[in-house]
């Protein structure tokens, strides 16, 4: 398996289990607690994982709204579309709304 493809399956562990500890990572992958951390320093480049520090609470985790298979708003398209709600009535602000619920990032 190449770093790539480890990475890409580490990615779709987290997405399952949303939160795990990298010595289980590192031994359902077989490589080091060392390397894993290294794959998601690279991973949380792009996607919202990060490690937390701690002896019961620590782990690597995503961030509970975020999905593969979701789009999300940008924070400035986000913010647009809000601006324009109060100028909308009818079917267009519910239209609008519902792009808004659909697309959003959970703040």
């Amino acid at each position: 398996m190449s770093a790539n493809e480890r990475r890409e399956a580490i990615l779709n562990t987290l997405l399952l289990r949303r939160r795990d500890k990298a010595s289980n990572l590192a031994n359902e992958f077989g490589v080091s607690e060392r390397t894993i951390r290294n794959d998601i320093v690279i991973l949380s480049c792009s996607y919202p994982i990060e490690m937390k520090q701690g002896r019961y609470d620590g782990g690597i985790e995503v961030a509970p709204w975020f999905h593969m298979d979701r789009k999300y708003l940008a924070p400035e398209q986000f913010n647009l579309l809000k601006r324009l709600a109060p100028s909308l009535e009818g079917e267009d602000l519910k239209v609008l709304n519902s792009i808004i619920t659909q697309f959003a990032v959970h703040q």
